[in-house]
């Protein structure tokens, strides 16, 4: 009997067959599938927030089904398949483990991460990078991207030696956007980057205080939607649309709601 995975990739095949297949999964690439591919992992991020063990298995499902499509769509190509994707993860994973499958041995989370950077750039020709910061994708969430990229700049010795450097930082940088609101010929392409240095700043200041800066907005975002739904719900009970309230009983709303902790 073959294996649930072997059952996927034949499901997989039968869609992309030239002559019976499905017309959508037939006019597919790689790079019109990509939406789809960050829409199911951020699908499986908010299943593992809500905590349901069946959404997740779900929502895994989803996401190894966008992984059987890209090794479909190269192994019909002739570049490489579903085996040669496993394998090379397979092998990646041993190869960085060597405290795990070899006999290095590794004492603490700062020598962990050092072993695995260095194992990372042997696996990289010295020609492929120029610098140090090269390889963190694009493609990332900008709140993660800083983080990464200042991650890479701080094992290079170019960080602050504690979060009072970046605290400070945030200050500096809420200053200068107020100093530019202030200034008779605001610039609009001005104020845009002191904006982004004032975000790119206190990204600084949570890798310091060992938050991860996407998390943390993210979790953001869920508490301001879940007081405005508070508020929205205490406006109707009491007749009124949220569109028509005073500011400041849309204030005292807000604030009864954080007092409930909603």
């Amino acid at each position: 009997m073959s294996s649930p995975i072997e059952r996927l990739r034949a499901t997989m095949a039968a869609l992309r067959d030239p002559d019976n297949g499905c017309p959508w999964d037939l006019k597919q690439d790689h790079r019109s599938l990509v939406p789809y591919l960050l829409e199911e992992a951020y699908e499986v991020i908010d299943a593992i927030n809500d905590g349901g063990d069946e959404a997740l298995c779900e929502e895994l499902g989803d996401l190894l089904f966008q992984i059987v499509f890209h090794a479909r769509i190269a192994e019909e190509a002739g570049r490489f398949d579903f085996d040669d994707i496993a394998a090379a993860i397979d092998a990646k994973l041993i190869r960085r483990h060597p405290h795990v499958f070899g006999d290095q041995h590794i004492d603490s989370d700062e020598a962990l991460e050092a072993a695995w950077e260095a194992s990372k750039r042997a696996e990289k020709p010295a020609t492929a990078r120029q610098s140090l910061l090269d390889g963190v994708t694009t493609a990332l969430p900008a709140l993660m991207r800083a983080q990464k990229l200042q991650r890479r700049a701080a094992r290079a010795g170019f960080d602050w030696p504690d979060h009072r450097g970046p605290l400070e930082k945030v200050s500096e940088e809420t200053a200068e956007i107020e100093a530019e609101l202030a200034s008779p010929e605001q610039d609009r392409r001005r104020l845009t980057e002191e904006v982004g240095d004032l975000l790119f700043s206190v990204v600084n200041l949570a890798r310091h205080l060992d938050i991860d800066a996407e998390t943390a907005l993210r979790e953001a975002n869920s508490k301001f939607l879940r007081r405005f739904h508070a508020i929205e719900a205490s406006l109707r009970n009491d007749g009124i649309a949220i569109d028509e309230a005073p500011p400041a009983l849309l204030e005292s709303r807000w604030q009864a709601a954080k007092k409930r902790g909603d």
